[in-house]
């Protein structure tokens, strides 16, 4: 970005800023459809039958730990046999265990043991060779599993040993795993070039778009990992990142407390409107639309840009690219400006949102993330313990293709559980479900047309449930 990059100092020119870089190193929403999930990629046919024993699983696991001590050797879920088994140091341990509801296994190490040599790799993980893509604790196999890549094993075995670990606790075992971040692309988020931070914009099919005085067409991103593919500035002031595989974008904007903003599309705002802008360095900070199709000056050495939007809205160096949207419409990202946000007038510009995605051919990322509608008509009933019910009590309801939703409360210290289920034309199939540890679910489905009902099982306690539902 001509003279502007050559230094990490920000350039201020008849009192307007760049507002994008910062120089230095880098700083290093439900259960609806996990029953569906599990029969897609674990090939589990009874997925509600798998999650009920995992939970007993859960339960058994906790009492043993406390049970056993030091004679604890590590636990896993057998979910062949749908229950858990338990490492033991001493034979004798096997009752502790069979009582509990677990199946026994006599092992040579505590998991105590086993974590100390685990340890004593992390403390020397900064020499680890570069064939090593990482190691963990295999509680089955009474081992530390050290990965290595293909012709490696002689220079990861001399690592081990040099790390003072029991080489009799440790497996070495080949591996071509090639770890990667997985990140998600949210607008305002920082994210870093070799030089500089600046902050993501908005997230589009296949990467990111933010200022163009960011990074010149071929420079790569950190954090999230990528390439600009696109660049101009000045007289424009855009860019596109394309991410790479693992960076995933996200229809949404940081508003720095906690929470996203959901996009839902670009549609401009007129004149007046107020307007918010997310950004690395100074977060979430509002405006209102002073003027749009504005001309700014950065000076003679970096040029104008043209066409922007003028806003009251403050920024600092590093918020360059960020978000600027109105209501739940993208705006534009962040160019330059006057002032700071420490105080006093101030004025930022943003390059608009449709001419970026026009110029590079991008698509905008979208989510509606508004509160889900109210969950509709009510009715009540009685479940036993351990007892289940459906509703409603005709036995089924025909429903066109959209949204099935419900809201499930029960008595206080129950643990109720929701199930929508829709008839394949043999059996009764669960699509759906909300399985926390209370009596209060809510369920939101989107599926085709078909005959329909909700299941409402207790897991423990019994009384009145209420539940509220509302068909396509």
């Amino acid at each position: 970005m001509f003279g502007l990059r050559s230094s990490p100092v920000v350039v201020s020119v008849v009192g307007v800023v760049v507002a994008g870089l910062v120089g230095g190193a880098p700083a290093v929403a439900g259960e609806d459809r996990v029953l569906s999930a599990i029969q897609r990629d674990l090939g589990v046919a009874d997925p509600v039958s798998l999650l009920a024993a995992e939970r007993v699983a859960a339960g058994v696991d906790r009492s043993v730990r406390r049970a056993l001590g030091d004679g604890f050797g590590g636990s896993w879920f057998d979910a062949e046999a749908r229950v858990l088994v338990v490492g033991v140091t001493e034979g004798r341990l096997a009752d502790d265990v069979r009582a509990a509801g677990g199946v026994a296994r006599v092992v040579a190490r505590s998991e105590a043991e086993l974590d100390r040599a685990k340890e004593k790799l992390d403390g020397v993980a900064g020499r680890a060779p570069d064939g090593v893509p990482g190691w963990h604790v295999d509680a089955a196999a009474n081992v530390v599993v050290v990965k290595h890549r293909p012709g490696t094993r002689d220079a990861v075995a001399a690592w081990v040993a040099r790390s003072g670990a029991d080489a009799r606790a440790v497996r070495l075992v080949e591996s071509t795993e090639r770890a990667r971040p997985l990140i998600d692309v949210v607008g305002g988020n920082r994210y870093w070039t070799s030089q500089y931070g600046c902050s993501v914009g908005f997230s589009v099919v296949g990467g990111f778009i933010t200022a163009g005085h960011c990074g010149d067409v071929g420079e790569t991103t950190t954090q999230p990992g990528g390439r600009f593919e696109g660049s101009s500035f000045p007289v424009d002031d855009m860019a596109f990142v394309r991410t790479d595989a693992g960076n995933t974008p996200v229809g949404a904007v940081n508003d720095y407390n906690g929470g996203r903003v959901a996009v839902a599309g670009a549609e401009e705002a007129p004149v007046g409107a107020s307007i918010c802008r997310s950004g690395g360095t100074t977060g979430w900070h509002c405006g209102t639309i002073r003027s749009r199709n504005a001309t700014v000056d950065y000076g003679p050495s970096i040029g104008k840009v043209y066409q922007a939007i003028e806003t009251t809205a403050c920024a600092e160096p590093g918020d360059s690219g960020g978000s600027a949207i109105s209501g739940n419409q993208a705006q534009g990202v962040t160019s330059g400006g006057s002032g700071d946000c420490k105080g006093g007038a101030a004025t930022t510009y943003f390059q608009p949102v449709p001419e970026i995605l026009q110029r590079y051919g991008v698509t905008l990322v979208t989510s509606d993330g508004g509160p889900p509608p109210a969950c509709g008509t009510a009715s009540t009933g009685t479940l036993a313990s351990q007892g289940t019910a459906v509703e409603p009590k005709s036995g089924y309801y025909e429903a066109a293709a959209g949204a099935h939703r419900a809201c499930l409360t029960g008595p206080a210290n129950t643990d109720f559980d929701l199930y929508l289920q829709k008839w394949n034309g043999t059996a009764w199939r669960t699509v759906a479900s909300g399985t926390g540890p209370t009596s209060t679910e809510k369920v939101t489905y989107t599926g085709t047309a078909g005959r329909y009902r909700w299941q409402l099982r207790s897991y423990s306690g019994s009384g009145q449930y209420t539940l509220e539902s509302a068909k396509p």
